[in-house]
Order: C-alpha cells, then sequence, then structure tokens
C-alpha cells in the first residue's frame, strides 16, 4: 500500500502544477531547546493527525546526528537527503511513504552537507524542493535541540514555530532561551508551544501559563498554548514496538490529547495560503543562506 502512495505522488510531482505558484504549504518547525523532551515523537504523531484530517503532509527529519523519525514509525528509510545532495537524484525519488500516507524524507548522514553547500548544491536543492510546495499543505520540519547557525536559516524562514518543552525546570529555561534566540533574529515569528509529559491536566496548564507569562514579561512576545500531552507509559511502549502511539493504542490518553491538539491546531490557526505580498519559505531560505 505505501508503495502504490509513493508512486502516485512521484507522477503527481513531474506534473505541472497551474496553482504551483499560488498555493504553498505551510512551513512548520518543530523546536526544543534542549534534547530529550520528546520533540521527534510529538512532530511524527502530530503529523499523522493531520494526515488523519485528510491534509498531505511531509514530514521532513532535520535533527542532525539524532534523526530517528523513521525508526520511531517502524518503517526504515531507503533513501534520504544524502541521495539528493550527493547523487543528485529528484527529491520525489527520496520521498518515502510511512502509516496512513504520511511522506516522509530522512536525514541520515547527509544533513551536514545540507546545511554546508556550495552554490552549485544549493540551487539544486531550491530547485528541488520547489516541487514539493503545491504538492502539500503542511511541511513539517524536526529540527535538532537547540539553534545553531546551521540549523536557523530554516527555523527563521518556517512559517511558523511550535516549541516542545517539558514542565521540568531545566527545560522550561532551554525553551525561553530557544524562543529568546528566535525572536532576536525575527520577532514577528508565530510561536506556540506544546507542553509535553505532563503529570496532570493541572500541573501542565500551570507549567504553560508560568511559561507564557515569563515570555511576554521579558521578550515581549506571545506565545499561543497549543496543547498539553500526558506522561503516558503508552509513548515508551509504542517506541519499544516502532510504532507511533497514536496507531499503537488511539485510546491511550496521550493519543486522545494528541488528537484533541491536532483539532485544535487546525480549527483556530486554519492553513494559510501564502498571499503574493509575503516572502515565501524557500525565498526566505534562499536569503538567509545566501547571507550566511
Amino acid at each position: 500500500m505505501f508503495e502504490d502512495q509513493a508512486s502516485s505522488l512521484r507522477k503527481k510531482l513531474k506534473q505541472d502544477n497551474p496553482l504551483h505558484d499560488l498555493k504553498q504549504a505551510k512551513t512548520v518547525s518543530i523546536i526544543s531547546g534542549k534534547g530529550g523532551v520528546g520533540k521527534s515523537n510529538v512532530a511524527l504523531n502530530l503529523s499523522l493527525e493531520l494526515v488523519s484530517q485528510k491534509n498531505r503532509v511531509l514530514l521532513f527529519d532535520l535533527d542532525i546526528g539524532m534523526g530517528n523519525i523513521d525508526i520511531l514509525m517502524g518503517v526504515p528509510a531507503r533513501k534520504s537527503i544524502v541521495n539528493l545532495l550527493q547523487n543528485y537524484e529528484r527529491i520525489e525519488d527520496i520521498i518515502e511513504t510511512g502509516p496512513k500516507g504520511l511522506g516522509y524524507i530522512a536525514g541520515g548522514s547527509g544533513l551536514n552537507e545540507l546545511f554546508s553547500l556550495n552554490k552549485e548544491s544549493r540551487d539544486y536543492f531550491f530547485e528541488q524542493y520547489h516541487k514539493l510546495v503545491s504538492s502539500y499543505d503542511y511541511i513539517i520540519f524536526d529540527m535538532g535541540a537547540g539553534a545553531t547557525k546551521d540549523t536557523m536559516s530554516f527555523i527563521l524562514a518556517s512559517d511558523e514555530c511550535i516549541v516542545i518543552t517539558t514542565p521540568e525546570p531545566t527545560s522550561i529555561t532551554d525553551a525561553y532561551g530557544m524562543i529568546k534566540h528566535i525572536v532576536s533574529n525575527n520577532l514577528e515569528m508565530p510561536m506556540k508551544v506544546i507542553m509535553n509529559r505532563a503529570s496532570s491536566t493541572k500541573e501542565g496548564e500551570r507549567a504553560l501559563q508560568r511559561f507564557r507569562e515569563v515570555v511576554m514579561r521579558f521578550l515581549e512576545v506571545n506565545v499561543n498554548a497549543l496543547g498539553i500531552l500526558p506522561d503516558d507509559k503508552h509513548v515508551s511502549q509504542a517506541v519499544i514496538r516502532q510504532i507511533p502511539y497514536t496507531i499503537y493504542n488511539e485510546n491511550a490518553p496521550v493519543s486522545k490529547a494528541m488528537k484533541q491538539l491536532a483539532y485544535h491546531y487546525t480549527d483556530n490557526l486554519p492553513h494559510d495560503i501564502q498571499q503574493s505580498s509575503r516572502k515565501t519559505f524557500l525565498q526566505k531560505l534562499k536569503q538567509l543562506m545566501t547571507e550566511r
């Protein structure tokens, strides 16, 4: 089934699309201030819930050295970004298909090259990426923890960022530092936060409120609360079995919370079509990578 879906996608990407310059995928960077907060798991399961809502989603693993999206979903990647950058393969040929028809691109060792391309390779990457923007509703980047000079270009070019944190003080502090770094470069970047691994709804709500108040007080930035995900044993069980937890047990507390969070995201923050007066993700990325 996955092969049939992948074949259909490749045919679609090869076709000329008259709306190519009108309808643009919404680009979202999933970020965290530190590792170990469940960022990749949130990125994967949020992507799957968006697919369940009939959205076309591409999940792009940009977590240098820690890319594990294919492992979490139990679908080994046959190709990765390295095939695009080293062998100049077409981007439609490196897109893998996961559960529910989710498209994903594995990072692999080629990620280091992606952030240090020469002009020829960079132009090829831009050309290939341009094929994707009208074929998806959401392109979601699972970024590495923290902020580096290499990854900031992708983060700052995104339409919005979703910050993953937990109620732990160190996680909160690092998430604050991440937001501070981003807004110092782009004050208008839309920010949302997900409180992961909350021991209770009340604890999650308190942590979210404190976090948003501190960000507003010291950075004067409004970070929208996207939702709370409980600390649930089903998550670790799903990881061991290499099945996304929303598929492993759709009735688990964390799965129900993720489904509610995804509906809240799409209901209150509808996907917007890029307007000609706004720079697209690709335009911003070209500028940022050229200026580095």
